[in-house]
């Protein structure tokens, strides 16, 4: 059965004008080193040169017959804005201002992630993708491969540079083999993105 690995992943950390830092750059290389034996054959990023950088400094490490390519809808946008009533009352503020055309325009975007990257192969053969994007993505696809209610994108993040992988097969639900995993990162290059915080 023909399977399609998509390996998601953020961009490293980026400066206050959306720039791979050093330490986005060290994490860019390490996530390249681990998926350096992986048949990955296409690499996609978001058009915003943080996740561009990544993708470059990634493939590096890759084959020499993967290409890299930019993917519109991978850019980072709100997937899906709740409505009041469902609505964490942390998140109230964050979605202050939202015009209903905001919303609409940033569910389109959703919408067309899904319908792109979302489902099994259409050939024979499995199918190796690697996409770096930012977290709202990731979190949208997730949410998706679950088929939780639009709402449950809130609360999954996902760190600089740290990888997931979804499997798609025929006739069969999304499989989540790992998210967010970060162990082939330096402790000092994990939970960047994240706020500050104790973490393990």
């Amino acid at each position: 059965m023909a399977t399609r690995y998509l390996y998601l992943a953020r961009h490293g950390h980026a400066d206050a004008l959306g720039n791979l830092t050093g330490t986005g750059r060290e994490q860019a290389r390490s996530l390249g080193k681990r998926l350096a034996h992986l048949p990955i054959r296409t690499v996609w990023h978001s058009p915003l040169p943080r996740a561009a950088d990544t993708a470059h400094e990634i493939d590096l490490f890759l084959s020499g017959i993967t290409s890299v390519a930019e993917a519109p809808e991978l850019i980072d946008h709100v997937p899906y804005v709740p409505e009041l009533e469902e609505t964490p009352p942390s998140w109230r503020a964050f979605f202050d201002g939202y015009s209903p055309e905001d919303a609409a325009a940033g569910h389109e975007i959703a919408r067309s992630l899904t319908a792109r990257f979302a489902h099994a192969p259409e050939q024979q053969n499995d199918e190796h993708e690697l996409l770096i994007t930012h977290a709202y993505p990731i979190a949208w696809l997730i949410r998706d491969a679950l088929d939780a209610p639009p709402v449950r994108w809130l609360g999954l993040s996902s760190a600089n540079a740290a990888l997931t992988v979804i499997e798609y097969r025929p006739g069969a639900l999304p499989s989540i083999g790992m998210f967010n995993d970060m162990s082939h990162l330096r402790p000092e290059l994990r939970w960047t993105g994240f706020p500050k915080a104790p973490h393990p």
